[in-house]
């Protein structure tokens, strides 16, 4: 063997070795990623972040069930994460932010036919309103007897919490919004979706307090089992995530360690 062929094997070596070992950590550390999607839309495009085409929605649930992929609710990671278990690697929570109707209308279907649960976050003043783009009720009924949508609090409207000076009315918001919901849906409500994923210490403990088991936020976090349940953090879905190669990046608990460790100081 020359010494170039040498000096190659032992550089290829020293990648392979430095990826099985980027692999090995983080399977030690798993990383549970809480999925956040908007809107389901054939008429998505790359420069709206907060839409995903419904073909490429459709391809991402069907990757994770053919690799089997644990797709579990939000309100069972929490009671995993306040348990202290050991959550298994391959897990998923799959959330939807704000109700749009095409939930309904393109994601829905998905969910059933391969029988993926999830959590719809609906803000209970646009259920239903006039430009069309949003839940009904009765829509919103259809899914959660389906058995596997469950619906949680986006606050009664879409300002966000931390944006709003009077504490009393930052407690309305929180607390009327899990009544107004349970008095349509008859069932206790658990999860709690800050608006623009923004909150603080305080508005954390109202959230708690009103008897909330689990809210989440938006940027990406870590998903351990000592990890603050009322302060959930979630990978953002788009149209960026239409290769499945991305898609399988973000969802692999490689890119939330990466991009959490990133962000420490």
């Amino acid at each position: 063997m020359s010494k170039r062929s040498i000096v190659f094997f032992i550089i290829g070596l020293l990648i392979a070795c430095s990826t099985l070992g980027v692999f090995i950590f983080v399977k030690n550390n798993y990383v549970v990623p809480v999925l956040m999607y908007h809107s389901v839309s054939p008429f998505a495009t790359e420069e709206n972040r907060l839409s995903v085409r419904c073909a490429s929605f459709e391809r991402q649930m069907r990757f994770l069930k053919k690799h089997r992929y644990h797709v579990i609710t939000l309100s069972s990671l929490a009671e995993m994460i306040k348990s202290k278990q050991k959550i298994p690697r391959r897990t998923v929570v799959l959330t939807f932010d704000d109700g749009y109707r095409d939930n309904f209308t393109y994601a829905f279907p998905v969910l059933k036919k391969y029988n993926l649960p999830a959590t719809i976050f609906v803000i209970i003043s646009e259920v239903g309103r006039i430009q069309g783009d949003r839940l009904t009720w009765e829509e919103i009924y259809e899914m959660q007897h389906s058995g596997i949508i469950t619906f949680g609090s986006h606050a009664l409207g879409p300002e966000p919490l931390i944006n709003i000076a009077n504490p009393d009315k930052v407690k309305k918001e929180i607390y009327d919004s899990k009544k107004a919901l349970e008095g349509k849906l008859k069932t206790p409500v658990e999860s709690f979706s800050y608006p623009e994923g923004r909150f603080n210490p305080a508005i954390r403990q109202l959230v708690k307090d009103a008897g909330y088991t689990v809210a989440v936020a938006t940027s990406p976090g870590k998903g351990y089992p000592n990890d603050d349940a009322w302060a959930l953090k979630r990978l953002r879905i788009s149209s960026t995530s239409d290769n499945l190669f991305v898609f399988w990046f973000e969802i692999s608990g490689i890119y939330t360690f990466i991009k959490e460790h990133r962000d420490d100081p």
